[in-house]
């Protein structure tokens, strides 16, 4: 199924999970955010949250600086 990701076309197979996707992009999950559909999913929803088609995920990777 296709959903979009950071505002590319993505497929992914039906029924993934965030908590799926984030580890099949080899994120480390640490200092990461996720959006789907514009709101903010909690890290500990992540497995539970499943993709469905033509969804919009944003994942934002937090970096530290200074």
């Amino acid at each position: 199924m296709e959903i979009t990701l950071n505002g590319s076309p993505r497929s992914v197979e039906p029924s993934t999970s965030i908590h799926t996707l984030v580890e099949s992009l080899s994120m480390p999950e640490r200092r990461l955010a996720v959006e789907l559909n514009g709101t903010v999913v909690r890290k500990a929803d992540w497995p539970e949250t499943l993709l469905k088609p033509d969804d919009r995920v944003e994942i934002v990777h937090f970096v530290g600086g200074g």
